[in-house]
């Protein structure tokens, strides 16, 4: 079968094994050095990709993608059942619920708590679908109007001690028709305990019906009231925010949970920034090992160079000749490592129990995180972006061993032959 000239020799050095041990060792470094760089760098973003989902699920279960709120400028009453209805007339939006809050201090002698008592309706499962599930003890549907029943978050119920059936007392701030600070204080039964393992959640949130704590804001300085609203796809949330904010009137205001978090998922994106940066410099320094390989070979085959010459190669075609070869053991480490990275991100989950059994220590202690496993969600556009960054390192290694055997003098190679 007929090759290009520089296709066939470059080929024919690569499968040479007349090379020096330590030229060939150096081969081996580098293409070793390429794959790991990549297959890590595959594993560890896919791995921050999975904490990044995690977290954003877990963020959500009990705060909605998009919140309707009343300005601070804003008069007069709002029929916040007309506004539901309205915002479930909006493309992407999939739920609405109605909600009223109070920022409250949760006593049981001698600890106090800050929490955020949040008055739901329990008959909207579809709006409450995530908190029914995060219940561990007692019901939601023991949330009751006129009932004084709460369901308090894990921490809470640890810190606090509390247990279903117990009293908790909860003190709200609120304002007299003086505008003396007059604070009230209700007692409170534990109808239940949830945990989404967060720490937001679990140790701010009080959940009761809707009626008790409206009953209880009458002139809280600290109430809010608005709509939740549940949007198809998560992602999408800025966009259906906007349609949303169309429809209603100016003095609403409308947020998603991209603004409202927008701390965490910034240091989630600088973290990957500055890793990706860090494990790159692996492939950085097995493409300077592609150059310290190709510049022996350049000098071992100066001969074979000059003859080449000799017999009418331009020294566009001596270039070719090693990258060709700088390329094909680059790109192959770049092939493996794709392949070995993938084949780890897809097996996190059975990888990291089987190291832990065997070794015996736990990655993630239940007793310091909440999330218990490693996580891994594989995203092809990182993939794509991590085989051509090293694509291109190791392309770029060969060109300067290239120039210089492309510069090499044909009759100063032979003179001592």
């Amino acid at each position: 079968m007929f090759h290009p000239l520089p296709v066939f020799l470059g080929l024919r050095y690569v499968r040479a094994r007349s090379h020096k041990f330590f030229v060939s060792f150096i081969t081996w470094a580098s293409l070793v050095g390429v794959c790991v760089g990549v297959a890590a760098l595959i594993v560890i973003l896919s791995v921050m990709n999975g904490f990044e989902s995690e977290l954003r699920e877990r963020l959500l279960s009990l705060a909605a993608p998009v919140r309707v709120t009343a300005r601070a400028d804003a008069t007069g009453p709002i029929d916040w059942q007309a506004l539901a209805r309205r915002v479930r007339g909006v493309r992407g939006v999939s739920a609405v619920a109605r909600y009223d809050e109070l920022q409250a201090l949760a006593v049981r002698q001698p600890e106090m708590v800050p929490v955020l008592l949040r008055g739901i309706d329990p008959a909207d499962l579809t709006g409450n679908a995530e908190l029914a599930r995060a219940v561990t003890q007692g019901r939601l549907a023991d949330l009751v109007p006129g009932s004084d029943r709460v369901l308090v978050g894990a921490v809470i119920a640890e810190r606090l001690g509390l247990a279903p059936g117990e009293h908790l007392t909860v003190l709200v701030p609120t304002l007299d028709a003086s505008g003396a600070p007059a604070p009230k204080l209700r007692e409170f039964t534990v109808a239940g305990v949830f945990e989404i393992g967060l720490q937001d959640h679990d140790g701010t949130l009080i959940f009761t019906h809707l009626a008790d704590v409206q009953a209880l804001g009458d002139g809280a300085t600290a109430l809010s009231e608005g709509l939740r609203v549940r949007v198809e796809a998560v992602l999408a949330a800025n966009a259906v925010a906007q349609r949303v904010r169309a429809v209603l009137p100016q003095q609403l205001e409308v947020s998603d949970w991209t603004r409202d978090n927008a701390n965490y998922f910034r240091a989630i994106r600088i973290e990957k920034t500055m890793m990706s940066l860090i494990l790159l410099l692996i492939v950085a320094v097995a493409a300077f090992n592609i150059v310290a390989m190709l510049v022996m070979v350049v000098t071992d085959k100066r001969t074979d160079i000059a003859i080449v010459r000799t017999f009418g190669a331009a020294p566009r075609r001596v270039m070719g000749i090693f990258i060709t070869q700088g390329l094909v053991i680059g790109w192959l480490g770049v092939l493996l490592g794709v392949g070995l990275g993938l084949l780890l991100a897809y097996n996190v989950g059975r990888i990291v129990p089987l190291l832990e059994q065997t070794f015996g220590f736990h990655i993630m202690d239940a007793d310091v995180y909440y999330i218990t496993a490693i996580p891994s969600e594989v995203h092809w556009s990182n993939v794509l972006t991590i085989g051509l960054a090293a694509l291109i390192l190791t392309a770029l290694a060969t060109v300067y061993p290239a120039l210089r055997a492309a510069a090499t003098a044909p009759a100063e190679a032979l003179r001592y032959e």
